[in-house]
């Protein structure tokens, strides 16, 4: 049988088999060795998390340029659309991220109303 090890964000590994691992892997990459025991890194998450929302945003703000251009070309108001581009941009600077001091508040960061569905 081949041993499984876990590499934490530091580089440090332990064999899979003798440590308690976070049933949540969507913080993977801020996972940390404390003895036998894995935890998740709440300033390595918080990065990870912000990756997360610049990912969802970006096709968010490709549409809203098209519905910008649209509305440019028939005269039509764009202040609701230079309104949702700015909410957009200024998603990952968002005081609930800042603040998050636990993974679970971290998830609850996602802003439905700017980004769509929470992939958490």
């Amino acid at each position: 049988m081949v041993d499984t090890y876990i590499v934490d964000k530091d580089g440090n590994q332990a064999n899979a088999a003798s440590v308690t691992v976070p049933s949540d892997r969507n913080f993977r990459g801020a996972w940390v060795l404390n003895g036998a025991v894995i935890s998740e890194d709440v300033d390595s998450a918080r990065e990870i998390f912000k990756d997360k929302v610049r990912e969802a945003r970006a096709p968010l703000l490709e549409a809203k340029d098209v519905e910008l251009m649209k509305a440019l070309e028939t005269g039509a108001d764009t202040t609701a659309i230079a309104a949702a581009k700015n909410a957009l941009r200024d998603a990952p600077a968002a005081a609930a991220i800042a603040s998050a001091s636990t993974i679970e508040e971290l998830k609850a960061a996602w802003d439905t109303s700017v980004l769509g569905a929470s992939p958490y």
